[in-house]
């Protein structure tokens, strides 16, 4: 008999496109759990946008976040129908934000079954591993809310709600990093000295500019911070910890754990734009985590300039609806004039995949991005001796690579030699091996760490310095990259699995190492409006 007082008893629910997930790896039943099958469960709703960003939108200048909130973002009407459509179910409505269309929300592990159409288990399963997927080492096992199938949602918010992220909360993403003993490192760099390999322009130090860096664990101490900048003789930047979704900054005191990434990150983009403000955005490592701290820095005031990603997964891991709801808060930072870097992944052209397949990593394959690979790079005082390919072998490192299934190769690339009709990843690269790593101070330990993770913040780097150079933000500026690539040092030897380094682009180290100085003489040489796509195709085979 249907309880007429209870307002879950008659709830009509469509189907959520796209919500579909498969169970977690290695999945066990989490027999002496402290949670509870009625947990108090977070969650995040993306709505559909107003109308749709034309893609002239991003290649154009960067657009006034009023404008954008208005024309872009979600409907207010929309985001009124949801909350009075959740909250009479016992939903409660924590936060709502039109701009980048997203609701949040909790509710009992009960009603919130009832109200998505879903079943929550407690278990244990296989944790993507910081630092790469090392050959013979077990994947940690890490307790979480599982779900598996198909989502719905109240009928009648169909077609408004596009995304429901949160309700299962297995980890996400893993950091793209490697850890190296400093003793073990056969040459290692300071930020400061790859910057002059690179040609970072004279006379710029990211004066101005705000670098926004993605974390989903580990912390920072500030005592670690100023004695590292102290040991480089630099003022370091300043630097600020946002918490997303419930997160905070929380040094874990590992230096080869999170903290590693974290503290990674903040020196290389630090001691490379020492000038610029540094927000370090930290999140649960979720799917709903990530977005979400994508989207509240891509919507940040003052709008970064740049924002650094290092953590990621196989694109073919996360559910579609999560996916797109991440690019969607990708397309809002390139129109709102932010470049965001990413890396590439470190586990070769499978990205760490066991099923004898080439995978490539998200974001990195969102064309949203700039894709950041890696090299191993060898250098005789102020000058590169030797670029090529990082590839240390199998469970060792190498660098991401190849080319995507679920995106379409942008205009930009149309012009280069890969196998399908994909976005190619990654675009441009940098030094990554662990073995030419970079020298940091993680917790108090002066260690060596390499990894794509590495080249994400490097990049963000340039993209602060290029723009104080130029008086404004690059935004999407691949396809500019692509109409000047004689400005990037063309990696020609190694390969990452199925792909090798050719001349021109390849899908190990994309047009290849910056020369930051090049790059600026291109950029202020009048290419066009930016990102202008008639250009993108020209120089890639030169």
């Amino acid at each position: 008999m249907t309880d007429a007082t209870d307002p879950l008893a008659n709830l009509h629910l469509v189907p959520l496109a796209g919500s579909e997930r498969p169970p977690a790896p290695g999945v066990r039943p989490a027999a002496l759990s402290a949670r509870t099958a009625d947990e108090i469960v977070w969650a995040t709703l993306v709505l559909r946008r107003r109308t749709e960003v034309p893609g002239a939108l991003l290649s154009g200048d960067p657009v006034d976040p009023a404008t954008f909130a208005a024309e872009h973002g979600a409907d207010p009407a929309d985001v009124d129908l949801v909350l009075a459509t959740l909250q009479p179910l016992g939903v409660t409505i924590l936060a709502a934000d039109a701009a980048s269309r997203r609701v949040r929300v909790s509710g009992s592990s009960r009603v919130l079954q009832a109200v998505f159409g879903t079943s929550l288990e407690i278990v244990t399963s296989e944790s993507p591993q910081l630092g790469g997927d090392p050959a013979g080492v077990a994947a940690p096992r890490v307790e979480h809310r599982q779900r598996f199938g198909s989502l719905s949602i109240p009928a009648a918010l169909d077609g408004i709600v596009t995304a429901v992220l949160g309700l299962d909360d297995r980890p996400q993403a893993r950091a793209q990093f490697r850890f190296e003993p400093a003793a073990a490192a056969g040459s290692s760099f300071t930020p400061l000295e790859l910057g002059d390999l690179y040609g970072f322009p004279e006379q710029t130090e990211g004066s101005r500019q705000t670098i926004a860096i993605i974390e989903l664990g580990g912390g920072f101490a500030q005592a670690d911070l100023d004695a590292y900048f102290a040991g480089l003789g630099i003022e370091g930047p300043k630097v600020t910890a946002v918490g997303v979704d419930g997160a905070t900054n929380v040094p874990g005191g590992d230096p080869s754990g999170a903290d590693g990434e974290v503290l990674l990150d903040i020196e290389v983009a630090g001691a490379l734009a020492p000038k610029a403000d540094i927000v370090v955005y930290f999140a649960p490592n979720t799917d709903d985590g990530f977005v979400d701290a994508v989207a509240t820095a891509a919507h940040a005031t003052p709008t970064p300039t740049a924002m650094s990603i290092s953590w990621g997964q196989s694109e073919d891991q996360w559910t579609a609806q999560a996916r797109a709801a991440f690019d969607d808060a990708l397309i809002d930072a390139a129109a709102l004039g932010v470049t965001v870097t990413a890396a590439a992944g470190d586990n070769g052209s499978s990205d760490g995949a066991t099923d004898g397949a080439d995978h490539v990593d998200f974001p990195a394959a969102s064309p949203h991005v700039l894709a950041c690979g890696g090299t191993s790079l060898r250098a005789t005082g102020s000058t590169i001796a030797s670029e090529t390919v990082w590839n240390n072998g199998a469970g060792r490192g190498a660098t991401g690579g190849g080319v995507s299934r679920t995106f379409e190769r942008p205009a930009w690339q149309s012009a280069i030699v890969a196998p399908g009709g994909g976005r190619g990843v990654p675009d441009v690269a940098g030094n990554a091996d662990p073995a030419t790593g970079y020298e940091v101070l993680v917790d108090g330990v002066r260690s060596v760490i390499g990894g794509t993770s590495a080249v994400a913040p490097l990049y963000a780097a340039l993209a602060a310095r290029l723009a104080e150079s130029l008086g404004a933000p690059l935004g999407l500026v691949q396809p500019k990259l692509y109409a000047a690539a004689t400005a990037f040092r063309d990696i020609t030897e190694g390969d990452n699995g199925s792909f090798s380094a050719t001349p021109g682009w390849d899908a190990c180290t994309g047009l290849g190492s910056p020369n930051g100085r090049a790059l600026l003489q291109a950029l202020s040489g009048g290419l066009g409006e930016r990102g202008h796509s008639a250009r993108a195709t020209n120089s890639i085979d030169e």
